[in-house]
């Protein structure tokens, strides 16, 4: 049995303990820390000789005090560093957590985005919460939201259902990039029963009109399943990862499989798929186990 000096030692001692690691989880890994993950593969269908490096960004959830514009900004000075060929962002631009001290504005972090550079261009699609901020879109039941105008106002290709044919050292390959699966929510006052998804995977793959290899870019990873092995290599992000891990585990998933697709590269049936953990925080602004980062994926 314990005595009471050695009970208010423990109690000291895990009290310290709980808040040195909740300053990390609140105050260190979603502010400051900022990873390179790196991927090196050759999917089925890739064009021999056809090296690519891609940069890929995935969920800025821009706002103060965790995802400040200079805080973006230093990110995107970063990505440019890493020599990526081409770089995607992978949606959710507008913050994920009512918890913050200010707003950042569309203007003010496509701004920052814009100050990123790639031989091959920035390429973008936008994710769940840029359509869920949007009233005039959810109202409308159609974009272009306002991440929409923001991404394309600076210059910056937006993909909606379209695919778009690029060429590296004189070998083609196609980028395709989905509208958000989650687009419209659930709601009594627009008179909308269930949350709508809003993407075209085959009418966005019959704009591909030869056999070059496709990258596809979709939010949500929930997609995967009805992603045909055409194909080669599909890039989300949504998850956070997790936003919490534990031992390579995640408690909780914004993901109706789960763990399955919640971080990293999976491969089911040789389809390949890589979800990024992102860079902001959504519902809660802590991040544990899965620090913000910028994925760097060499292909070929």
């Amino acid at each position: 049995m314990l005595g009471r000096r050695a009970f208010l030692k423990l109690f000291g001692g895990s009290l310290f303990g709980l808040m040195a690691l909740g300053g990390y989880a609140f105050g260190y890994e979603p502010v400051i820390r900022l990873d390179v993950t790196r991927y090196a593969l050759t999917p089925p269908g890739w064009t021999p000789g056809l090296k690519l490096r891609i940069v890929a960004l995935a969920d800025f959830h821009a706002c103060e005090p965790w995802m400040s514009a200079e805080r973006i900004g230093s990110i995107c000075a970063h990505a440019n560093g890493l020599g990526g060929d081409i770089i995607v962002l992978l949606g959710d631009y507008t913050s994920g957590t009512d918890l913050i001290t200010g707003k950042v504005g569309h203007r003010a972090w496509a701004e920052q985005l814009a100050t990123l550079r790639a031989p091959l261009g920035v390429h973008a699609i936008v994710g769940n919460h840029d359509w869920w901020h949007d009233a005039a879109a959810q109202r409308s039941g159609r974009g272009p939201t306002f991440s929409h105008r923001a991404l394309s106002g600076v210059g910056i290709e937006v993909y909606s259902n379209r695919s778009v044919r690029l060429e590296k050292d004189g070998h083609g390959f196609w980028l395709a990039g989905i509208e958000d699966q989650l687009a419209l929510r659930r709601s009594i006052r627009w008179k909308r029963p269930f949350t709508q998804g809003l993407e075209d995977i085959g009418g966005t793959l019959a704009q591909i009109t030869d056999d070059a290899p496709v990258i596809l870019l979709a939010h949500e990873p929930d997609v995967f399943p009805a992603v045909p092995s055409r194909v080669s290599l599909t890039l989300s992000g949504h998850t956070h990862g997790g936003q919490v891990r534990i031992f390579g585990w995640s408690p909780y998933s914004p993901s109706r499989y789960g763990d399955r697709y919640v971080y990293g590269h999976i491969v089911e049936e040789d389809r390949h798929i890589i979800v990024s953990g992102g860079l902001g925080c959504s519902i809660m602004p802590v991040r544990f186990g899965v620090p913000p980062e910028i994925v760097v994926i060499d292909v070929g």
